[in-house]
């Protein structure tokens, strides 16, 4: 599914915001602030014809692989699997419901889901192993991983950097969510990451920050991807809002995986209205 504008786009990423608002709030759990920083990047990758895919081919070889390493973000990617048609809408009434396949945290038993993640610090090692695999088997397919700022402390994320840079894994794109808070606080009040970008940098990774909000720079940050002629793995840093759509939400740590209920539901309905 590809839309053809950047209005179609916004609309998406508000139907989007609003599906995962409403399984949180009928499940009473989920983390919504996590999934709203994120929404247009995971928008621009399925409906902006950046993603190689095929919802009744779930298993195609040649498809492109997309790791979400903040498995808690999951709530977000199970919409827009059922949207581009991976599986039937009405599974997302029974987001962590007792008959529902679906958890907090992301399982790859979900058609179009690649990897199980939650535990932080796993997918880009992940997403590095695919790409390299992809490389020795001369396929042109493209490997894209998810993480969140706050990962970034995990040692193991540093360690599939320095692997992928050494491998020259070109066909990999990580993109970091950089909302600048965890579960309590924020990220440099807690372990400072900056500067990050020089940090991705000196790993050997072509590097750019952008508003990760904005879908012309999350479109032009991808442009030709496929096609550059550097040997380098890239990263995308972008700078988004946890909780972003909703006001009240919006730089607030204890927000995290929490939903909201009762008026501020409402309020966040209206909101996203």
């Amino acid at each position: 599914m590809r839309l053809k504008n950047t209005e179609e786009l916004k609309k998406k990423a508000t139907q989007i915001r609003q599906s995962v608002l409403d399984m949180c709030y009928k499940a009473g759990t989920g983390h919504v602030t996590s999934a709203f920083s994120c929404v247009e990047i995971l928008v621009a990758l399925y409906y902006g014809g950046i993603l190689r895919y095929d919802p009744k081919n779930p298993d195609w070889d040649d498809r492109d692989r997309f790791v979400m390493s903040k498995g808690q973000a999951s709530v977000l990617l199970y919409p827009i699997l059922a949207d581009v048609g991976y599986f039937p809408r009405e599974e997302l009434d029974r987001f962590c419901q007792a008959d529902g396949k679906f958890g907090v945290h992301l399982q790859h038993d979900v058609p179009g889901v690649e990897i199980t993640s939650g535990s932080l610090g796993h997918g880009l090692g992940i997403a590095t192993g695919m790409a390299l695999a992809a490389k020795m088997d001369r396929k042109l397919n493209m490997v894209f991983a998810l993480l969140g700022d706050g990962e970034c402390y995990e040692g193991s994320v540093w360690e599939a950097a320095m692997f992928a840079s050494h491998n020259r894994l070109n066909n990999l794109v990580a993109i970091i969510d950089r909302n600048y808070l965890c579960v309590t606080n924020f990220t440099e009040n807690m372990l400072g990451l900056e500067p990050l970008e020089r940090k991705w940098s000196s790993f050997g990774w072509n590097t750019k920050t952008i508003d990760g909000h904005s879908f012309n720079e999350i479109f032009q940050a991808l442009d030709r991807i496929r096609s550059r002629k550097s040997a380098k793995p890239n990263v995308i840093i972008a700078d988004t809002v946890k909780g972003q759509g909703v006001s009240f939400m919006c730089y607030e740590p204890l927000w995290h995986g929490i939903p909201p209920n009762g008026n501020h539901y409402l309020c966040a309905k209206d909101e996203l209205r």
